[in-house]
């Protein structure tokens, strides 16, 4: 994936043209020696999660609920990596990042229809009980 082609979400149902990523750079902590200190490697994606036209409204919801804790007041959501020694590298794992949200965010959710206990559960369970109260009503005191 590179920043220059747009991302394609759900086998082309979601298209997010690359105008709508915001990059930006910066320096990389961890491995690398000297050429850490003289390099930005580091990459940060913004997506305007909360304003960008290019989602449709439900999965909009769905991703803003996902990600909520992670937007900026703006409504932006901040992807960084720094996984990776060079650039490129990093800007095609924050891609990966973003369109594995996007994807989970696609997914609609199923809806839970409550079932009903069948009347021979109740049967089973109530005649259960009725045996269990006949077998401890036997253990008292015998008649005299």
């Amino acid at each position: 994936m590179t920043r220059d082609k747009p991302l394609q979400i759900g086998g082309g149902k979601v298209v997010i043209p690359p105008d709508a990523l915001e990059w930006q750079f910066a320096r990389s902590s961890g491995p690398g020696g000297q050429h850490v200190n003289r390099t930005s490697s580091k990459a940060l994606l913004r997506f305007d999660a909360r304003h960008t036209p290019h989602l449709p409204e439900a999965m909009r919801r769905r991703l803003l609920a996902l990600v909520g804790p992670q937007l900026t007041r703006e409504g932006s959501l901040i992807i960084t990596s720094q996984r990776h020694r060079d650039q490129p590298q990093n800007v095609a794992d924050c891609l990966e990042k973003l369109s594995a949200l996007l994807e989970q965010a696609l997914i609609v959710p199923r809806i839970r229809r409550r079932t009903r206990t069948p009347r021979s559960a109740i049967a089973k369970r109530l005649e259960g009980k009725r045996l269990r109260s006949k077998t401890k009503s036997l253990r008292g005191q015998p008649a005299e």
